[in-house]
Order: C-alpha cells, then structure tokens, then sequence
C-alpha cells in the first residue's frame, strides 16, 4: 500500500528535475538574446540579473534552487540511506540554497569592454561568495552522489553518465578558477562549462531515477 505512493512521488520529482534543468538552460540561452546582449564567453551568467530582463535571470536562480532540491527528493526515495547518499544530500542542498540566494543579491557588472569579475559592493561580494559556495557544494555532492549511484542497484546504469558529468562540472569549475587570474576573457565559457555539468548531472540522475520507479 505505501510503494505505489512512494513511485508516484519519486517519478513526479524526477520528472520535475528534468524538467527544470531543461527550462533553466533555455531561459539562459533566451536571455543572451535580449539586452544588454552579455557575452556568454567573457560575462559571467550572473550578469544575466543584471539589467531591463534581469529579473527572468531571478526567476530562474529561484528555479534551479527548486531543480535542485526536486532531485534531492527523488534520491531520497531511491535505495538505502547510506551515509554516501545522505551526505551528498546535504551537500546538494547547500547547493541549492546558494542559487536561490542568488536572486536577492545581484553581481557587480564590469565596464563595457572590461573582462573578468568585478566586486565593488557588498551585494556584489555577498553574491561572489554564494555563487563559489553553491559550485562547490554542488561537485562535492556530485562526488558522493555519484558513489552512491556505483553501488545502487536501481541505479547503477546511471553511473557512467553521473560520472561523465561530474568530471565536466569539476573541469568547468577548476577552469574558472583559472580564468580568473590568467585569462579573464574566458570565465563565461568556464563557467558555463562549468553548468552544463550541473544540469547535465541533475538531468542524467533525474531520468534514471524516473525509469527505474515501476
């Protein structure tokens, strides 16, 4: 009597994780087309709040935050709770926290033709320090998650994926690490590299989680 109800929610959570990530990935891309036209190989994507259409970019930070914590649902209902799974948890939630964070603290925008990132206020400096929590709690779930996933056997099909995309997302993000001092010009390459992996593992997951519910 109580797997059936489980099913359904943990399929219904799946199916808005991928959802999400899907949404959230056009959004961006869409918002690239209006004004003020942020490059996405030198700006960073929190510029995109920044400006006439800044609040969609809000908008969509409250909805990865709500992607993220879909997933976290979906997982909780999948196999044992092992200390890999619960901690992953966690961290993912702090991840998640951290992007919705971000659509109340808006990111210092550089000059026209200027590269880089630029802080000069405390909104700024607050939205910095949440952006590089969030990708850091996010890979370190990541990690763990996609340990947990090896040993799952409902979703142990999934790992090669989880894997591939977390290898991605620490590329990105060890990338934009480095674009900050030696090649400011790339950091909006870096860091979408950097989502892509993001979104990529949250898709991935999300869609073996909903195939394996009966």
């Amino acid at each position: 009597m109580t797997t059936q109800p489980l099913t359904a929610g943990r399929r219904r959570y799946a199916a808005a994780a991928m959802a999400g990530a899907v949404l959230y990935a056009v959004v961006d891309v869409v918002l690239h087309l209006l004004p003020p036209h942020y490059n996405p190989i030198s700006d960073a994507e929190s510029n995109l709040a920044v400006g006439p259409f800044g609040w969609i970019m809000n908008l969509n930070f409250l909805g990865r935050a709500a992607m993220t914590f879909c997933v976290i649902a979906a997982i909780g209902g999948t196999g044992p709770a092992t200390g890999l799974r619960r901690t992953g948890s966690w961290l993912l939630a702090v991840g998640g926290v951290c992007s919705g964070v971000l659509a109340f603290f808006s990111a210092d925008v550089h000059a026209a033709g200027a590269s880089g990132l630029r802080v000069s206020t405390a909104e700024g400096t607050i939205h910095l320090y949440v952006a590089s929590l969030g990708f850091l709690a996010a890979l370190a779930a990541f990690v763990l998650l996609t340990l947990w996933i090896r040993t799952s056997p409902k979703l142990r099909n999934a790992y090669p994926a989880a894997l591939a995309f977390t290898l991605l997302a620490g590329a990105g993000l060890a990338s934009l690490g480095m674009t900050i001092g030696f090649a400011p010009e790339l950091l909006g390459l870096a860091e979408r590299i950097c989502l892509v992996g993001i979104l990529g593992w949250a898709f991935a997951v999300a869609a073996a989680i909903r195939r394996s519910a009966p």
